[in-house]
Formats: C-alpha cells, sequence, structure tokens
C-alpha cells in the first residue's frame, strides 16, 4: 500500500507595506514620542494584524513633519510616490485618509496612482481598505465629492475669465502677430504691427486672397514666432487662407476683446483703424454671399467622386471672366491648397485644371450606354417589381424609360442629377488614356427607386414607343 503524498503548502505572497505619516506643524515633534511615531505604531499594528496575508512593514518610513496636508508638495510624500510607481510597495497604510491629503482633487489623483500601479490603500482608525467591497465603495464616493469639487473649481475658472474679459484683460493663449505679452498684457511690437496693418490694407484693395497669400510667402512672412514659458520655441507658421482668415477676422487689431460671440473694450492698443476693418470685412461679407451661394444651387456633378490617377480627390473650381460668363473646371486637392498658400510637393506631376464640361460629358455617356444594356435592364426590372404593383409601372415603361435617358436626365434639376450619379457611382478613376467608372455594388436597385419619381416625364415622351412595344 503506497503511503498517501504529502502536499506542500501554498505559501503566501509577500505584501510590501510603506507607512505614511503626516503632521501639519513642527509642535510637539521633538517629544520623546511624537504624533508621528504614534500614527507609525498604530500602522505597525495593523500590518501585524494581517501577516496571515502576507503584509511585512517596511523598514523605510516616510514622514511629513510640519507639512500641511492641502496640497502634495511634501518631500516624503514624493519619495513614496516614486516608489510606487517604480515597484518597491504592494500596500500604503496610512492612520487617517487625511494624513495622506485634505485635498479631494490630490487625493483622486494619488489614488489613481495607486490603482494604476497595483497598490492597495489602507487608512487604519477608519477601516478604509480598497481590498475589500466597502473600501472600494468608500473610495468611490471620496472620488464624486473629488469630482464635484473640480466641477465648482472649473465653474469658477471659466467665471473668472469671463468677467476678466469683459474688464477688456487679456487671459492667455498663443500671442497674435503684432502683440507681444508683457506682464500678461498684450503689448504692441511695432514691426509686427506694421505687417498686419499692410496685410489689412492689401485685402481691401485687391480682395483676393490667394494672390495675397502668394505674396506673404514670396516675401517670407509667417505667423507669430514667440517662447513660452518653459522656454520652448514656437516658431511662425506659413500663412494660408485659413490662416489669413483668421487673422483678418480677429477683433483684437480693433483693440477689442472677444468672448463667446461678445465683444469688449480691451485694455490694449489697437492696431488697425475702424475704416479699414469695415472695409476688409466688407469685402469677406460679399465673398460669403457670392459665389459659395451659387455654388448651392448648382453643385458639381462628379463632386466627392472624381479622382486623379494618383488618387487624389479632384474639386470642382472656376474661373469667371469680365462678361459674367464662367468656366467649369476640376483641379486636383493638393494643387487647389497649393494656390490657396498651401505647402506642395515639386516633385509631384502637376496635372492642371481639367475641364469640367469634358469630363461629365464622357461620364455621362457611360452611364447612359450602361443603363441601356438588356442585362441592366433586366436587373432594374427585377429590383423594380414592387413598383410595378404599386405604381402601375410595367416592363415597357421601364425599358422605354430607360432608354430615354437622355431625355429625363435633361429635364432634372443640378442637385437631382448630382444625387443620381451618386446612387449609381462608387468612384470615377481618371488615367492616362481616359477614365473608367466603379459602380456601386447595389447602383441598380437605387435607380430603380428613382424612376417611380420620374415616371411622368416617360408618360410624356414615350406613347408612340409604347404602342410598338406592345
Amino acid at each position: 500500500m503506497k503511503a498517501p503524498a504529502t502536499r506542500t503548502p501554498a505559501l503566501t505572497p509577500k505584501k510590501r507595506c510603506a507607512i505614511y505619516t503626516r503632521k501639519s506643524t513642527d509642535e510637539g515633534l521633538d517629544q520623546e514620542y511624537n504624533s508621528l511615531e504614534a500614527q507609525r505604531d498604530s500602522a505597525l499594528a495593523f500590518i501585524d494584524s494581517q501577516r496571515h496575508e502576507g503584509w511585512i512593514a517596511l523598514d523605510d518610513g516616510y514622514d511629513d513633519g510640519g507639512f500641511s496636508g492641502g496640497n502634495a508638495n511634501r518631500p516624503s510624500l514624493k519619495r513614496l510616490l516614486v516608489d510606487v510607481e517604480e515597484g518597491r510597495i504592494d500596500v500604503v497604510v496610512v492612520y487617517k485618509i487625511d494624513r495622506l491629503s485634505r485635498s479631494l482633487s490630490d487625493f483622486a489623483k494619488i489614488v489613481d496612482l495607486f490603482d494604476a500601479n497595483g497598490v492597495t490603500f489602507v487608512s487604519v482608525t477608519q477601516q478604509f481598505n480598497t481590498t475589500t467591497s466597502m473600501g472600494r465603495l468608500t473610495l468611490n464616493i471620496l472620488l464624486s465629492f473629488a469630482q464635484f469639487e473640480r466641477e465648482v473649481t472649473g465653474e469658477r475658472i471659466r467665471d473668472k475669465i469671463a468677467a476678466s474679459k469683459a474688464r477688456g484683460m487679456w487671459m492667455g493663449g498663443t500671442p497674435p502677430l503684432g502683440y507681444d505679452i508683457i506682464d500678461r498684457k498684450l503689448i504692441v511690437n511695432a514691426s509686427e504691427a506694421a505687417l498686419v496693418r499692410d496685410i489689412f490694407a492689401r485685402y481691401a484693395e485687391t480682395g483676393s486672397a490667394a494672390q495675397l497669400v502668394r505674396e506673404l510667402q514670396i516675401e517670407g512672412h509667417t505667423t507669430k514666432a514667440w517662447t513660452a514659458q518653459n522656454g520652448r520655441r514656437h516658431e511662425g507658421k506659413v500663412i494660408d487662407q485659413q490662416l489669413l482668415f483668421t487673422l483678418l477676422r480677429n477683433r483684437l487689431y480693433l483693440g477689442e476683446m472677444t468672448h463667446k460671440g461678445q465683444s469688449f473694450a480691451g485694455q490694449h492698443e489697437a492696431i488697425v483703424s475702424a475704416e479699414l476693418w469695415a472695409a476688409v470685412h466688407a469685402i469677406i461679407v460679399g465673398r460669403r454671399q457670392g459665389p459659395r451661394t451659387m455654388y448651392k444651387k448648382e453643385p458639381a456633378l462628379l463632386t466627392g467622386l472624381l479622382y486623379a490617377a494618383d488618387g487624389q480627390r479632384m474639386l470642382p473650381t472656376y474661373t469667371q471672366k469680365k462678361n459674367g460668363k464662367r468656366y467649369r473646371y476640376y483641379v486636383p486637392y493638393l494643387e487647389k491648397r497649393h494656390a490657396a498658400g498651401a505647402s506642395y510637393d515639386p516633385t509631384r506631376p502637376n496635372m492642371g485644371p481639367l475641364p469640367a464640361m469634358e469630363i461629365e460629358t464622357a461620364v455621362l455617356k457611360q452611364v447612359h450606354q450602361a443603363l441601356q444594356k438588356p442585362e441592366m435592364i433586366i436587373a432594374v426590372w427585377q429590383a423594380g417589381m414592387a413598383l410595378r404593383e404599386q405604381q402601375g409601372m410595367d416592363e415597357p415603361t421601364v425599358l422605354v424609360a430607360m432608354r430615354q435617358m437622355s431625355t429625363v436626365w435633361e429635364s432634372l434639376f443640378p442637385i437631382e442629377q448630382s444625387r443620381i450619379m451618386r446612387l449609381l457611382i462608387e468612384r470615377v478613376q481618371l488615367h492616362e488614356d481616359g477614365l473608367n467608372i466603379i459602380w456601386r455594388d447595389d447602383s441598380w436597385q437605387r435607380f430603380s427607386s428613382e424612376l417611380k419619381g420620374h415616371q411622368f416625364v416617360v408618360e410624356q415622351h414615350a406613347p408612340a414607343e409604347l404602342e410598338e412595344v406592345e
């Protein structure tokens, strides 16, 4: 008979316990048995009671005598946190929670650090232990109060910023071109202010942002270069159209301070006169109300669908002659950005603008041909079976509608034409020999529903052909 196998008892993993003590004043620390020692003895007794769990006290003490708990600027606390991050501690034991911190926001940050490093936090006298469910509940309650305190503090800061800006005070941020920050105030930088006035004057004279951006780049002008309080140097950026209009709309140059859409008289000196500002913004308002409105009414047919051979999206643009006639083009995205003042890779081949009418005509020709193929007619007919019952769309009607696609197409508004193109086409890819159309997988199902909406056009133009089909 075999002897029973002996079972080796499992070893309890050791948990290294650090004891942190604190006293707000130096009073009584020179006594033979002071408050810090009393806190430590209490913590040692608690650790000894948890010896069965593998708890052992570290010999190194973390004692802050004469330091307030209102902030975390304490030498022993800092050393404790460093040891936590370096993995030298498993449990932090204190006599009471307020020994660690009296600031709820600081307490929340410290506990977050403990949690991130797998460290348990224990308060001896308050039965607070994050290894128990009750301890975690108490922690969540305390963190909720900490969050409330942070939110209240944030509201106070926002209210202070609003009140300060209403008084015209500079409240920090990136210094604007034309000003330096001295003693937390905006002070005019003479050379930069001259450049700002020149930019406003030149835009008021020409009204062309693209031309002004090109001239500023040739002249080597950039946005503000400045040094932060921490010594970090921020170099100026190349001025493109976006940065140009940001500058032109900045009411700081009028001597005003803005906050949430409201303007207040600033405590700094204005750089631009009210007359020059009004002249510039009359052009900006006219620009906003001009060509953009026309484009909304007449969207380019292939916007968002056309791609250059190198994969760039082609964007619509136009030129307008003095006689009022407009010529539409598509240009690659990067080339249009370059025209607006953005940087451009000179090694990339310049494709230039392509006439919109020629490309759109070529695409429409392929669309019309595809829709008249027998297999496409069958696909639309099968997808539109429900329409036959609901709207009386029989097979001859569908056939005539698709054969007369050109006639139907001309009767649609531009926005409808653009919408139908997106129902049919995924992408129009340009290449050296022409273009390819990539159809949507469900394009014919989508198009069949469009026939329902335009049945009246078919009925107006095709009664004779319907008789022949029958």
